[in-house]
């Protein structure tokens, strides 16, 4: 049995155990998506050649070290010298020339199978925006902009309905990353960029900015709810709608509305028409504020209004010197957008 057939099979072996581990929401072993699954199956060729090359060349030193070994005690007796060895060298230049040959090949062919796929009729696609710190989405053909948490729809592989993703930066470089979806892809100003996933499962896949892009680059993560086609179809509809608004908070929409926050966020139907920070149309609906690293609750969503450095110190929005009222009021507000 050769080298490589012997890793394989160790790496088939491992794969119940690593099935009894708990499964990581970033684990790139377990990938949802055609994206990662062609990554993961080039990582396993690459782990696997390398392993075989690994346990060539510690047999052979083994092997080495047992056979010529001095078993004289003499240590100042010199071993026979020998000078060059065509065969040899052959070796080992050939051979590596050709496991770079072959792993060359199988990553163009990844790399092409994912950067030339096309969009089919029907397809999602969303222009991704990278803020420091947040993320920005925009959904082709529809009034949805939302912040944070991209919704997309579950793709079935009889009848696959992939997503595709326009990544822009609106400042410095950022990297869009869910590992159980697709690979590391750059955001770069100036520089639009391209994605796309179908994921298989529905859930909630987990990721992170992947290019370090200022002092609070860890806590802009990023959330993928994938839904199915009638729940994602409702969640689009919803969000398509302007914010509704009651009595009971027409005193907060004021204060918000006389306040500078009404610069940098938009809430439809309202005067807030601002592009520098997330659309607060449906802020309700999202389970996380601050990118995805507090809990949307109302005692949350009422400390970040009050001073945004609690939770994310040396983030873009300031604390406005609210008074307790206002701060009331306000917070009122944003809880009824829903």
């Amino acid at each position: 049995m050769s080298a490589i057939s012997e890793t394989v099979l160790i790496l088939f072996a491992a794969r119940p155990i690593l099935a009894a581990v708990p499964l990581s929401p970033t684990n790139i072993f377990a990938p949802a998506s055609t994206p990662a699954q062609t990554i993961q199956g080039l990582s396993l060729l690459v782990l696997a050649v390398t392993g075989a090359i690994f346990l060539t060349v510690f047999s052979l030193i083994f092997y080495a070290v047992v056979k010529f070994r001095d078993r004289s005690g003499r240590n100042s007796v010199e071993p026979a010298q020998i000078y060059g060895s065509t065969q040899i060298e052959l070796a080992w230049t050939v051979i590596p020339v050709l496991i770079v040959v072959v792993l060359f090949l199988a990553t163009v062919r990844v790399i092409a199978k994912v950067q030339n796929a096309q969009p089919p009729a029907g397809a999602v696609k969303v222009t991704v925006i990278g803020h420091q710190y947040w993320w920005e989405y925009r959904y082709e053909n529809s009034k949805v902009v939302t912040a944070n948490e991209l919704h997309v729809p579950v793709s079935d592989p009889a009848h696959p309905a992939p997503t595709f993703l326009t990544l822009l930066s609106a400042d410095t470089d950022h990297s869009f990353w869910v590992p159980r979806l697709a690979g590391k892809t750059d955001l770069i100003p100036n520089h639009p960029n391209s994605s796309w996933i179908d994921p298989q499962e529905t859930g909630l896949f987990l990721g992170q900015c992947s290019q370090y892009c200022g002092v609070q680059h860890a806590k802009m993560l990023l959330r993928v709810y994938v839904d199915t086609r009638a729940n994602f179809d409702r969640w689009l509809t919803e969000q398509s709608a302007p914010a509704v608004e009651s009595d009971a908070v027409a005193e907060g929409r004021r204060e918000f509305e006389a306040t500078s926050c009404v610069n940098c966020h938009t809430i439809r139907g309202t005067a807030a028409n601002g592009k520098f920070g997330p659309d607060l149309t449906h802020l309700m609906s999202r389970d996380t504020i601050a990118a995805g690293s507090v809990t949307n609750t109302p005692r949350n969503l009422r400390r970040w209004i009050d001073n945004p450095q609690t939770f994310k110190p040396g983030c873009l929005m300031p604390a406005m010197g609210l008074s307790a009222s206002q701060l009331d009021a306000i917070t009122a507000y944003m809880e009824s957008l829903r």
